[in-house]
């Protein structure tokens, strides 16, 4: 198969197969107005297989959301055909309203204006606890 390259534009790179469309709706890239390929399932002499999102515009993207969603994700700035910068997402330290608290008890829960704050507090295992009541994030 192959896919047109862009000439300006953002390829998020080394997705976790299977995770594309998840990245492609969490990042409302289907609101956007330019267009948008996701590849899944590409060959990948390092990961066996991935998925590859190229968006045919610059954006801002919210690298905080990506770390969360797959810490392995490579982001490539595209001008004129070239790659001009890449970057490395990581685990973020805090996320804000990526996900929701489900303890019942918690202050989020009758609070509906207060943010849903969580904080890394194990890299290893990719933990992430509530800030407010320091409940374990559930998938």
């Amino acid at each position: 198969m192959n896919i047109d390259s862009i000439k300006n534009g953002i390829v998020i790179d080394h997705i976790e197969a299977k995770k594309g469309l998840e990245i492609y709706k969490i990042l409302k890239l289907d609101e956007l107005d330019c267009s948008v390929a996701i590849i899944t399932n590409a060959r990948s002499k390092k990961m066996g297989k991935k998925d590859i999102i190229k968006i045919d515009k610059n954006i801002d993207l919210d690298f905080d959301i990506l770390g969360y969603l797959d810490s392995n994700i490579t982001v490539n700035i595209i001008k004129d055909d070239k790659r001009v910068e890449k970057y490395h997402v990581e685990l973020p330290k805090e996320i804000t309203d990526i996900i929701k608290c489900k303890n019942p008890r918690c202050i989020t829960s009758t609070e509906q204006d207060l943010k849903q704050v969580f904080v890394l507090t194990d890299k290893e295992k990719k933990t992430y606890r509530c800030k407010y009541c320091e409940s374990i994030k559930e998938d």
